[in-house]
């Protein structure tokens, strides 16, 4: 992480015309939303979470996607940028709704209130998909050492028979995602995680 503060503490240093967007990218249980947490406060930055802006949907249609239509279609990359990233990035707060995970339906009555700050942090899979790009200035892919200890993190969090499910409908997709569009080369910088 400390490689990861000091460059972005570089790239503010002197900067006046507008904060810097960070993504930080990786599969699911690498540990993205706790480097998230923990460089905004480093940095006095705030965090915006990609799986907020899910598209949602039966789990029955992701199913009968390809992974290059799930990597296309599931995050809404047009909300995420207008109602968040555009906004803090002018220096103004924003809103949203976030997906509604308690009904797997539309979108939450809550309101999502972020104001602006020197860093916004884009938290999630899929956040340096090519629609993004000319916003972000600095990509970060997160990755573990052991593949196996990401299965095992996410087996604890989620349970065996989200798990199961989860991975038949998403390994494909991220597979698809991080080599075919957003591959190793494509970031600036590559942070391993060796441990839980």
């Amino acid at each position: 992480m400390r490689e990861l503060v000091d460059k972005i503490r570089l790239m503010m240093a002197g900067r006046k015309d507008r904060p810097l967007l960070i993504a930080l990218d990786g599969r699911s249980g690498v540990g993205k939303s706790t480097l998230a947490q923990a460089i905004a406060q480093e940095v006095g930055g705030v965090v915006v979470q990609g799986d907020d802006f899910f598209s949602g949907g039966p789990d029955s249609e992701w199913d009968a996607r390809s992974p290059e239509q799930k990597v296309a279609d599931c995050i809404d990359w047009r909300r995420l940028r207008k109602e968040a990233l555009e906004p803090l990035l002018a220096g103004r707060p924003a809103a949203w709704h976030p997906f509604n995970f308690a009904t797997g339906i539309g979108l939450s009555s809550e309101v999502i209130q972020c104001k602006s700050a020197p860093v916004i942090i884009l938290d999630g899979a899929y956040s340096c998909r090519p629609e993004l790009a000319d916003i972000v200035d600095f990509s970060v892919l997160i990755e573990m050492a052991d593949d196996h200890l990401r299965r095992k993190r996410l087996l604890t969090r989620e349970g065996r028979d989200f798990m199961e499910a989860w991975h038949k409908r998403w390994d494909a997709a991220e597979d698809h995602y991080f080599t075919q569009v957003a591959s190793r080369r494509l970031f600036d910088l590559i942070v391993q995680i060796d441990k839980e």
